[in-house]
């Protein structure tokens, strides 16, 4: 196969997967930005609408963990093919609800099809890219997500009031199906590797073995990661904004713009990231740094020694140094997972991001209940600093295995 034919190749599976991902966190928020409309229309308290986005992210990191081992078992495109499907019918699910238990039923749905995202995408990258071009696919896969956020709300809101919700729930349905299709008709492309047989390492985890690798330290060191990266990221998605108007009095509309800053700086940092990460052989220490700068600016932001424009560079400041550190964590768990484990790993790991963004909101809504917006930036410094010895952990894991390879 030449240069130009592998590049094409990589190219179309980044994008299939790419555009996947995006989809399922689009999903993410299809029904918090809604709930402008749900709380009147079935009388709920906003405690009751926050327990559908616990249940949407339990449902997902349980079924995430799970899903890894299908992966492994049964190939990722056909649990990818599942995946987008079930979240188009749990659209279509919420859109005829006409009761909270109906909600909660449609919300337990989407979060079992967005289960199985993470170990199938990383998959499906892991045995179609080429290595030299892997750590760019995980780039456009942190890219792609960030994209499904900043739409989902735009678009959801946007046909709520001009139709009504249950129409903007129907036309959010159309895309997953839309996505399936395309993945279908691409499917040679993302075929799956029949698993191959692993000799047995000394030092190594025993590759027959379906559970063997919940004995490395290495994969809850990761699973560590997410999990308090997590707290700190569903801090900034529920309640950096009113933070900051309360911190630095500035308008709901300016706040907003900080949190866009957030994210749009995130999608170039994660660009950037991909860059760094193919070009350095210790993923760990890339993240190490990307966030200790991203800790440091947090407690600056919530210290109020800014104005308020000021903020806003902040937030896209921390977001930025965030995301480079993206594509560098991937491959941090990609140099874990031992051979024929990968779709495993990676279910386990990224269910540690959904539990965290099922606490996060909690412990944040505490403090803000509590009148401490500034203790939420504090906080979300903390917490992205413990991440580092998490990573530093990993890296370190996984180096001692290879010299025990070697």
């Amino acid at each position: 196969m030449t240069t130009t034919s592998t590049l094409r190749s990589d190219a179309r599976v980044i994008g299939l997967v790419g555009l996947a991902h995006g989809v399922s966190h689009f999903y993410h928020l299809i029904l918090a930005a809604l709930f402008v409309w749900l709380k009147p229309a079935f009388n709920l308290s906003y405690a009751e609408l926050g327990l559908l986005m616990t249940v949407f992210f339990i449902i997902s990191g349980v079924g995430q963990a799970l899903a890894g081992f299908v992966v492994d078992r049964f190939g990722a495109r056909a649990v990818l093919f599942a995946g987008v499907f079930l979240l188009g019918v749990s659209a279509l699910a919420l859109a005829q609800a006409h009761s909270y238990t109906a909600l909660m039923l449609g919300a337990m749905l989407a979060g079992t099809g967005n289960s199985v995202f993470h170990p199938a995408d990383y998959t499906i990258l892991n045995q179609r890219v080429s290595p030299a071009r892997v750590a760019y696919g995980f780039s456009m896969h942190g890219i792609s997500g960030n994209i499904g956020w900043a739409l989902a709300p735009v678009f959801m809101t946007y046909v709520a009031t001009h139709y009504d919700w249950r129409v903007a729930l129907m036309s959010a349905s159309v895309l997953p199906f839309g996505v399936l299709l395309v993945l279908f008709l691409n499917r040679h492309a993302i075929r799956p590797e029949p698993l191959k047989p692993v000799a047995a390492v000394k030092g190594a985890a025993p590759a027959e073995g379906t559970l063997s690798f919940l004995r490395l330290p290495a994969v809850w060191m990761c699973f560590a990661f997410f999990f308090i990266t997590a707290i700190a990221l569903g801090g900034i998605q529920s309640f950096a904004s009113v933070a900051l108007v309360k911190l630095y009095g500035m308008s709901l509309a300016l706040a907003t713009s900080a949190y866009t800053a957030y994210m749009l700086a995130s999608a170039v940092g994660m660009a950037a990231g991909g860059v760094v990460g193919a070009r350095s052989s210790h993923p760990d220490r890339n993240v190490a740094i990307a966030f200790s700068a991203a800790a440091l600016l947090a407690v600056l932001l919530g210290m109020n020694l800014v104005p308020a424009w000021g903020a806003v560079v902040l937030m896209g400041a921390i977001g930025l140094t965030s995301g480079v550190a993206g594509p560098s964590r991937d491959l941090m768990i990609r140099a874990a997972a031992p051979p024929n484990a990968t779709g495993r790993v990676y279910g386990v790991v990224y269910s540690g991001l959904d539990s965290g963004l099922a606490v996060g909101p909690l412990l944040f809504g505490a403090l803000m209940d509590g009148d401490q917006p500034a203790l939420v930036f504090v906080f979300i410094g903390v917490f992205q600093a413990l991440a580092i010895a998490t990573a530093v952990g990993v890296g370190g894991k996984t180096r001692a295995v290879a010299l025990q390879k070697a």
